[in-house]
């Protein structure tokens, strides 16, 4: 199968499971496709959890995607991967020795597996705006929008779909201003900090 025919069905298939056990996804895509307009053509990137980002990459860097920067923080690490025509893919793991010991990664992983999307972000013109419409709707967030108003990057999260009593998925609102593409990490440990539950 040719690597593009192939990527484009990992991911449309990867993202129709994570929006099947997603609320929020669920009447966000429908309200697109109500318009004509879908799902993926907003996604913005994909966050995958593992244990082993490297390894767990490979489906996609086989399929064209290619290694762009790590982001660090204080328990846990990223990579960022990315293919012109696609959303940028981030796989994120915790440090593997005692730095670690804190993130709540790896018991994410544990229980759900690195094979399914902890969250897809989709791109918003306007994040107060879709904050009102979709909390209109019922979908909850937690936490503010993390980004300061004109900034190049705002974002939300939706709060945790819960499974036995765990956080899993959740859904982002990310607002891009001057062209930006990349990832704030004050602001990514921010959100990853909303997703714990409560």
């Amino acid at each position: 199968m040719e690597p593009s025919v192939e990527l484009d069905a990992l991911i449309a298939g990867m993202i129709d499971n994570y929006v099947s056990r997603n609320r929020a996804a669920t009447l966000l895509r429908d309200l697109l496709n109500a318009a004509g307009v879908g799902f993926s053509p907003v996604a913005d990137h994909l966050t995958l959890r593992t244990q082993d980002i490297d390894q767990r990459a490979e489906e996609f860097t086989r399929l064209g995607y290619v290694y762009s920067e790590t982001i660090e923080y204080e328990d846990w690490y990223a990579k960022v991967y990315r293919k012109v025509g696609y959303p940028a893919l981030f796989v994120d793991q915790a440090y593997p020795d005692d730095r670690g010991r804190t993130s709540i990664i790896p018991g994410w992983v544990k229980k759900f597996g690195d094979n399914v999307f902890h969250h897809v972000a989709v791109r918003v013109e306007d994040i107060e705006q879709a904050i009102e419409r979709l909390k209109a709707q019922g979908v909850v967030f937690t936490g503010q929008i993390v980004g300061v108003r004109g900034g190049q990057l705002r974002q939300i999260f939706t709060s945790p779909e819960m499974v036995d009593g765990q956080p899993f998925s959740v859904l982002e609102l990310a607002e891009r201003h001057r062209g930006y593409q990349g990832f704030s990490p004050p602001q990514a440990d921010s959100l990853m900090k909303s997703t714990v539950g409560r």
